[in-house]
């Protein structure tokens, strides 16, 4: 089996990149994303350390973050089995990614950026409930976000249950928002189904 070295053999294999999957990335929260991201009680962190990589789901009955500011955002580290992979990782390496989801939508937004762990009093009082406050937040400074293609989930059909993501931005109107309407919109939402269609596997 041979595989592939380099990153010219990578991208002659599949092309450039459209305009649309460049124009759709914010380096933070604007109207849309901030939606879109409080609308979400689930998401995927993703970290790297000396041993490697670790993706952890990350949920709560709200937002799944809060937000700071329009550059930063913050996540309660909820006490679990204290493997801390997550946690561990990011005191040694700060780069992060997540992918927020919401249930119903097949379309995913993901952030990219760096995070800090923090036991600081005041911000762990913030996510309070029931009496509880977490025992660490994540600190994440926002470097990039975009949706990311929703082929995947329509591939696997990933929702059987009521929709939920019916008032959420559409990746046309996303799209629109950070290409000043020059790209995106209604009509690209329209026509986007059918384009996926021809192109799902």
């Amino acid at each position: 089996m041979q595989f592939i070295k380099d990153i010219e053999a990578l991208e002659a294999l599949y092309g450039t990149p459209g305009a649309p999957s460049l124009r759709k990335v914010a380096q933070h929260l604007t109207p849309l994303y901030r939606k879109w991201i409080m609308a979400s009680r689930l998401c995927i962190l993703s970290t790297v350390g000396p041993e490697g990589v670790d993706g952890s789901p990350r949920g709560d009955d709200g937002p799944v973050v809060l937000e700071l500011d329009p550059h930063r955002l913050a996540m309660p580290d909820w006490r679990g089995n204290n493997r801390l992979d997550s946690l561990r990782n990011i005191v040694r390496d700060p780069r992060v990614s997540l992918m927020f989801i919401v249930p119903g939508s097949n379309n995913v937004v993901r952030l990219n950026g760096r995070a800090h762990v923090t036991d600081d009093q005041g911000l762990r009082g913030q996510f309070e409930k029931h009496g509880k406050k977490p025992a660490t937040v994540i600190v994440i400074e926002i470097v990039e976000i975009y949706t990311q293609c929703a082929r995947a989930l329509m591939r696997a059909r990933t929702w059987t249950s009521d929709n939920e993501g019916t008032d959420l931005p559409t990746a046309g109107e996303i799209l629109a928002e950070m290409s000043n309407g020059e790209e995106g919109g209604a009509l690209y939402d329209q026509e986007w189904g059918a384009r996926a269609a021809k192109t799902m596997w």
